[in-house]
């Protein structure tokens, strides 16, 4: 989840481009249903899937992602973040495509169809190693720049690419803002009501967290409890939660999540080769690409949804909104804001 506080050839990450499908060959999501209501808010019951997901080989991973949208429209990146995968965007994705995109939805690492290509690499989550992982994607997939929109995990990502490599970024789109991860701050603690609500994170730092991780039932109520918690008036039922919990059962998925939660706690070590970025990283850089901010409403993890804790870090073109009504999982929650939000950042 979110941050307590607010090249690729040097790392032999940018190597083979070839796509395997993983299933048919187009990857497009399930006709969707017909929205009643609210514009802003997902259809209750309404389960739009991707079909013909497709695989690459990118850097360290064989990375499974959908695909929707012109081959030659222009690049848009959706990420996801965690206990989350790429059906966030399941509803995102075909707006975007309906207004001429090219749609790139990747499983992190851990997450889904995304393998590590060797039993030996390390299973690591630190920031800097995953936001690699997508410039290795867009290098494999011959992508020179594209919008970057995400939440959670994705949305550290998405700021990460922008501000160590601004010239791969159109724009990003990244909901709570900046969440790159300071480590000397995480040592400080917040007040209790902050602390309690990242109950999980101390419950991983935990052998008894990670058997709960490790163990498919428990792992399935604990992360379905999250939902519960983060976003308190989005009413998903059990083939949603489902559709996305699939992704859970990847062999690497408990490792990813505990080393992510412990490697920001300081309880677990990164990897020597990612220290440049992350010196980089704890410099606080700033991020100039044009950039527009969602803060949803009912996000617990906000102390405000203002943006001003985190204005200073964006120096270029720069817009915040705030999604009224919404929680943690912005995207799958209000998927037309969310969608909006991407198309008004290109224009910015």
């Amino acid at each position: 989840m979110l941050d307590r506080r607010t090249l690729t050839r040097t790392l032999g990450l940018g190597a083979a481009a070839a796509v395997l499908p993983a299933g048919a060959a187009a990857a497009a999501p399930a006709a969707r249903p017909p929205r009643t209501g609210d514009p802003e808010a997902a259809v209750p019951g309404a389960h739009p899937a991707f079909t013909g997901l497709k695989q690459v080989r990118a850097g360290v991973l064989d990375i499974g992602y959908a695909e929707v949208g012109p081959a030659h429209g222009p690049v848009v990146i959706c990420l996801h973040g965690w206990p989350y995968d790429i059906h966030s965007f399941a509803e995102v994705a075909p707006l975007l495509a309906d207004a001429g995109h090219r749609v790139i939805v990747p499983y992190l690492r851990g997450h889904g169809t995304t393998a590590f290509l060797s039993p030996t690499t390390v299973r690591n989550a630190q920031q800097s190693a995953i936001a690699l992982d997508i410039i290795a994607l867009m290098d494999a997939l011959k992508i020179q720049r594209a919008v970057l929109a995400g939440f959670d995990w994705g949305s550290r990502t998405a700021g990460i690419i922008a501000a160590l490599w601004p010239e791969r970024v159109t724009a990003v789109v990244p909901v709570s803002g900046y969440l790159v991860t300071h480590l000397p701050s995480q040592r400080d603690p917040l007040p209790p009501k902050a602390e309690h609500t990242w109950w999980y994170q101390f419950y991983f730092a935990t052998e008894r967290g990670r058997a709960a991780m490790e163990t498919p039932r428990n792992r399935r109520d604990l992360c379905r409890l999250v939902w519960e918690e983060v976003s308190p008036t989005w009413h998903f039922d059990d083939a949603t939660f489902e559709r996305t919990a699939a992704a859970f059962d990847n062999p690497d998925y408990a490792a990813i999540v505990i080393h992510n939660y412990r490697w920001r706690l300081g309880l677990a070590d990164g990897e020597r080769r990612y220290d440049r970025y992350e010196r980089l990283l704890a410099a606080r850089p700033v991020i100039t690409v044009p950039a527009l901010t969602l803060d949803p409403a009912l996000d617990p993890f906000l102390s405000t949804t203002d943006g001003t804790g985190y204005r200073r870090y964006f120096t270029g073109p720069y817009e915040h909104r705030v999604l009224p009504g919404v929680g943690h999982n912005a995207p799958q929650e209000a998927p037309a804001a969310f969608a909006r939000a991407v198309r008004d950042a290109v224009r910015l």
